[in-house]
């Protein structure tokens, strides 16, 4: 098997496509020098592309925004920004009035629910009188009980001194 050249898969041969390309002369020193001048010129080449394109990012973005100004004038913008409040803010408005209903009926809930808390606790609070009320009243009557049974024993003490009396004689 032999290596030999493969067959191109240009149509006009194998330096078709490469016609403007001269062919290296037979002498090594020529092919080093024209392969200098090549890398030179490609230096030369890349530096000025690159030179042309080193802020080519914000050159973008600057040609972008004077594109958008050139497109959209300030009363434009200005027509559609009014344009645009003339149809938000009837909605807006409405959003406003609703929060205000949904505030007030926060309000009265918060309300209703603090008189519900203070009502537990003056319940809490009656039904702790109301043992401690009947307690006082079972003291009361059995003081009052007390009372009479003494107020009756007194009378009866008194009377016994009377009687002690009428009967006592001081000659005795």
């Amino acid at each position: 098997m032999s290596r030999g050249a493969r067959e191109s898969m240009f149509p006009g041969g194998s330096y078709g496509h490469r016609s403007t390309v001269t062919p290296c002369s037979s002498s090594l020193l020529d092919c080093v020098g024209h392969m200098a001048d090549v890398c030179s010129e490609t230096h030369d080449t890349q530096q000025l592309l690159r030179n042309g394109t080193f802020d080519l990012k914000r050159m973008g973005r600057v040609l972008d925004s004077q594109r958008v100004f050139l497109f959209v004038n300030e009363s434009m913008v200005k027509k559609y920004k009014e344009d645009l409040g003339e149809e938000i803010e009837p909605q807006i408005l409405e959003l406003v009035e609703r929060a205000k209903k949904g505030l007030k009926v926060l309000e009265r809930k918060h309300y209703s629910l603090q008189n519900k808390a203070g009502n537990s606790q003056m319940k809490k609070t009656s039904t702790h009188r109301s043992v401690q009320d009947k307690m006082n009243e079972r003291k009361l009557r059995i003081l009052t009980g007390q009372r009479q049974d003494l107020e009756r024993e007194l009378e009866t003490l008194q009377r016994e001194i009377e009687s002690l009396e009428v009967n006592y004689d001081p000659t005795l």
